[in-house]
């Protein structure tokens, strides 16, 4: 008899949502354009993808599932470290919450002042949406220069320490 392994099943998980992946993009880019009346465009010259909804509908379902296992594999991960090291067991979640005080003070930096888009009758340029696209914009350049400086200070220290 064979035995089960996790890799098997995780294979096959990654190779189906690859090809539900491939599918979504195949038609994306072709499956033809939408009707001229049910453009949501303002310029009705510009091409719009008939199948635009369910690739964004796709990608919000990936990033819900990538949070849904990150925060569930935290918690096994904290569940099992807390019997060993109760300590030890806190420190990813330093992460997560140094993650969450980025987002709120990315968030309180928002602007809320409705742009001006010329040709723009859409119902997202309301101080909500404004300020979530801000938050993730300054998230993202924090993060990254985060990122940045780590490197370039990890590489100066790998130099020093020689």
């Amino acid at each position: 008899m064979r035995r089960f392994r996790i890799q098997n099943v995780s294979g096959a998980v990654l190779y189906v949502l690859l090809g539900v992946t491939a599918v979504v993009l195949a038609l994306f880019f072709f499956g033809g354009e939408t009707p001229l009346e049910e453009r949501t465009v303002a310029d009705l010259s510009k091409e719009e993808p008939l199948y635009t909804n369910l690739l964004l509908g796709w990608m919000y379902v990936l990033a819900g599932l990538v949070l849904l296992l990150t925060l569930c594999m935290m918690a096994r991960r904290f569940a099992l470290a807390w019997v060993v090291s109760p300590r030890e067991a806190l420190r990813p979640w330093l992460g997560a919450g140094l993650l969450a005080v980025v987002l709120l003070v990315s968030w309180l930096l928002g602007s809320d002042v409705p742009l001006d888009i010329p040709g723009y009758d859409g119902t997202e340029n309301t101080p909500f949406w404004l300020k979530l696209a801000d938050m993730f914009l300054y998230a993202v350049y924090v993060l990254l220069g985060g990122g940045v400086a780590l490197i370039a200070g990890f590489a100066v220290w790998k130099r020093w320490r020689r």
